[in-house]
């Protein structure tokens, strides 16, 4: 009878144990390889960041007030 939890054996909860490192052990490894994998991006970094430079300063006015007629 190991359709539960509360019932199973020790093999059996042995078991789910060792699929869920499993299980982690691969997520970890896709995202470590994830990190390190290049798609084609240092193409587009090679060129150098884009700089902006400030303009003139600019005065912006906020009316948020209820006008008593």
């Amino acid at each position: 009878m190991n359709w539960s939890m509360y019932t199973a054996d020790r093999s059996t909860h042995l078991k789910i144990v060792v699929v869920g490192l499993f299980a982690a052990l691969v997520i970890a490894v896709i995202g470590i390889a994830a990190t390190q994998l290049n798609l084609g991006t240092d193409v587009m970094t090679a060129q150098g960041p884009q700089v902006y430079k400030a303009g003139q300063p600019v005065v912006m006015t906020v009316r948020e007030g209820t006008t008593i007629r």
